[in-house]
């Protein structure tokens, strides 16, 4: 009431604040969607950034430079990019005010089938390149007394799957790190929040990356692992095209975080990363795994023909570990 009383006598003064808001992986999904919707607006400066070769996408959907927006190359995992990126916005514009980390790979590989070079490039696009960014706007959001990070995570973050190890080590670390910086950041004004998608209604399925084992077991290779392949792709595709979330309603909750004041440190993205949330709180502990294995597609028959004496050894285990609360 006060604010609009002291408008009305002495008139409104135009904002001359326009943060600038950089945003990684904008060649496709949650960040393409999130370059367009920032595009128009005069209130922002926006740095898009893709890697060299995806960045035609966004001169594709008509996001080209202009005063209050820049589409720069950059692939996250790599420093030099990285630099060149920061010292080209702290140049033309001063500096990051939000930061979002929306780059991200995904490996489908159960954990025998991974290299350690196929893990090094999980970890540096999920984990280290975002990580190195943050290191590189701090010097400028401290000196500003403002600033927001936002990490794009994942349910992953939360709760693995199988086949998805890699990836979901990725989520968990920036989650821990994101966490941590949180605490660090509170002191100092700077807001550090991790949004957390389930299945979003999109085609990134397509771009999941395999090791050469891995894609010999999804090609029909028979091995101890080929039907967990067989199985959670078809089952992850058909989760995905039946999610009602698109990557504009994510988009739409990252510019609900931008605007506001001191957003909580984890926000739930989709209907089913809220859902997860909560039952993997109220459902014991003993309990939450074996019934999560039991709900995937045909897990039982994993692994048949394997290890057998091994595998009744597990599912009496299981069974067990169902049955004693009510012993």
């Amino acid at each position: 009431m006060m604010y609009r009383l002291r408008n009305l006598i002495f008139g409104s003064k135009p904002q001359t604040y326009k943060p600038v808001i950089f945003i990684t992986g904008c060649s496709s999904g949650v960040g393409l969607s999130l370059a367009n919707h920032l595009y128009k607006m005069d209130c922002y400066r926006v740095v898009a950034t893709a890697r060299a070769s995806s960045l035609k996408v966004l001169r594709e959907h008509g996001l080209i430079d202009h005063e209050n927006f820049l589409a720069i190359p950059m692939d996250v995992t790599k420093k030099r990019d990285r630099d060149r990126a920061i010292d080209t916005v702290e140049r033309i514009w001063g500096g990051v005010d939000i930061l979002i980390n929306n780059a991200g790979v995904s490996y489908r590989a159960v954990v025998e089938d991974m290299t350690e070079n196929d893990e090094q490039k999980q970890l540096a696009t999920n984990y280290l390149g975002p990580m190195a960014l943050i290191r590189l706007v701090l010097p400028y959001m401290r000196h500003r007394g403002r600033g927001k990070i936002i990490n794009i995570s994942s349910v992953s973050g939360m709760l693995a799957m199988p086949t998805m190890a890699s990836y979901s080590a990725s989520k968990h670390a920036l989650e821990g790190a994101s966490e941590a910086l949180w605490y660090e950041m509170q002191p100092l004004g700077i807001d550090v929040t991790l949004v957390q998608p389930g299945f979003i209604n999109s085609e990134s399925f397509k771009k999941v990356k395999y090791t050469g084992t891995a894609l010999e077991h999804e090609l029909g290779r028979r091995g101890p692992y080929s039907d967990y392949y067989t199985n959670m792709a078809p089952f992850i595709e058909r989760m995905m095209h039946l999610s009602p979330t698109t990557p504009d309603d994510v988009s739409k909750v990252v510019y609900k975080i931008i605007k506001t004041q001191r957003p909580g440190l984890r926000v739930a993205a989709t209907l089913d990363a809220s859902f997860f949330y909560y039952f993997r709180r109220l459902l014991p502990r003993r309990w939450l795994h074996p019934v999560l294995f039991r709900l995937l597609p045909n897990s039982r028959h994993w692994g048949k023909g394997y290890s057998n004496s091994r595998r009744k050894k597990q599912q009496e285990s299981l069974r067990t570990s169902l049955l004693r609360p009510f012993r």
